[in-house]
C-alpha cells in the first residue's frame, strides 16, 4: 500500500477542489518528503494516476485573473470509498519496518467515526501482538544458538529492535484508544465543542 495514494487522496479531499500546488505544498507542509518519501513529483504523478483511474474529477482552468491556466482535482464518490479503504487499511495493518503508513494516517484520524476509530486501533492491537509473537521465537532461537552463527549474531540486534518496536507501538497504541474514550479530539459527525463566552469587559463609569 502507498502512503502517497493516502496522503494524495485525503489532501484533496480536505481542500474540496484543488490545483498540484496546493496539495503539494499542504503535504510538504507536514513534512512528508522526510517521513513518507513523498516529493513533488510523486504527488504530481500520483494525481494523474489517480484521476487516470476515476478517484479523481479534472477541470481545466483557463487562463484569467485568478492566474495562469491550471488543472484542478475533486475527489469523485470511487475516490472517496478508496480514500477510507486506505484509511482503515493503514491503521489496522502492521508493518513495523514502515511507520510512514500509519503515521499518514494519522493526518487524517478525525475523518473517522469516535467508535470506529477506536475499533480500529484495537485491531491494530491485535495484530501488533501476532507480528510480535511472530518474531521472538526467531529471537529466542539465536540467543539459544549462541556463537553457532559467527558472522550473523549481531542480527539478534534487529530483531530484538523489532520486538521493542512492537511492545513500544502496542503501549502508544492503547494510550491513543483510551485517549478516544476520554472524547479526545472532534471527530467525524461529532459537533465542535461551544466556544466559552468572552469575559465581560470592564463596565464604564
Amino acid at each position: 500500500m502507498s502512503a502517497t495514494r493516502l496522503l494524495v487522496l485525503g489532501g484533496v479531499r480536505g481542500f474540496g477542489r484543488a490545483h498540484g500546488y496546493e496539495v503539494r505544498r499542504e503535504l510538504l507542509s507536514w513534512g512528508s518528503d522526510e517521513w513518507a518519501n513523498v516529493n513533488p513529483g510523486s504527488i504530481y504523478h500520483a494525481l494523474k494516476q489517480l484521476a487516470k483511474e476515476g478517484l479523481l474529477r479534472v477541470y481545466e482552468v483557463a487562463e484569467g485573473d485568478a492566474g495562469p491556466p491550471r488543472t484542478d482535482y475533486e475527489i469523485t464518490e470511487p475516490g472517496e470509498a478508496e480514500f477510507f479503504r486506505l484509511l482503515r487499511a493503514a491503521i489496522v495493518e502492521v508493518n513495523v519496518p514502515r511507520p510512514e503508513l500509519l503515521s499518514a494516517a494519522l493526518g487524517f484520524l478525525t475523518e473517522l467515526p469516535r467508535d470506529e476509530a477506536i475499533a480500529l486501533f484495537e485491531r491494530r492491537l491485535e495484530g501488533l501482538a501476532e507480528w510480535r509473537a511472530s518474531v521472538v521465537p526467531h529471537l529466542e532461537a539465536g540467543e539459544s544458538a549462541g556463537g553457532e552463527r559467527p558472522g550473523f549474531d549481531h542480527l539478534q540486534e534487529l530483531l530484538g529492535w523489532w520486538v521493542h518496536s512492537a511492545d513500544t507501538a502496542a503501549a502508544w497504541t492503547r494510550g491513543l484508544v483510551e485517549r478516544l474514550r476520554d472524547g479526545a479530539y472532534v471527530m467525524a459527525g461529532e459537533a465542535e465543542p461551544p466556544r466559552p463566552a468572552p469575559a465581560p469587559g470592564p463596565t464604564e463609569g
